[in-house]
């Protein structure tokens, strides 16, 4: 299983690790990539596993955007894992990514109203799910 080589490899670092994305939501319309978040102690000890990770199939992306995330993608162009590695204390992003997760699995009804949205976004733009989730959060908390 994926989780497992992962925690293998960086098991020395390794808090916990978590399915995030709309892969994590059941029903919701995705696409067929799984998002994992491990948490780590020290983000700046990551890239010391690269090697290891690329030998799994994983491209070392760095940063990729986001201040103190290391990204690693599996499957190139048409990818089939992402990983978003973040530090214990970065609060903010762990938080971000948790809580979008867990009030849709709760939330049944918003989760179908979410799911229309991406459905109506689709094709429209590259990056539809995570412009679609900021759309929705900013719209329903107005």
């Amino acid at each position: 299983m994926e989780v497992e080589k992962i925690k293998e490899i960086l098991k020395e670092e390794i808090i916990e690790i978590h399915h995030i994305g709309s892969t994590a939501i059941p029903g919701l319309k995705s696409k067929p990539i799984i998002d994992i978040m491990p948490i780590v102690k020290d983000i700046e000890n990551i890239n010391k596993y690269n090697e290891k990770m690329f030998k799994i199939g994983y491209e070392a992306l760095g940063e990729l955007g986001m201040k103190g995330r290391r990204y690693f993608r599996k499957g190139g162009e048409n990818r089939t894992h992402q990983l978003h590695i973040l530090q214990a204390d970065n609060f903010t992003q762990i938080e971000r990514h948790l809580a979008v997760r867990d009030y849709l699995n709760s939330h049944k009804g918003v989760a179908e109203e979410y799911k229309d949205l991406i459905e109506m976004c689709d094709g429209l733009i590259n990056n539809r799910v995570h412009v679609a989730q900021t759309c929705y959060i900013v719209c329903r908390n107005s």
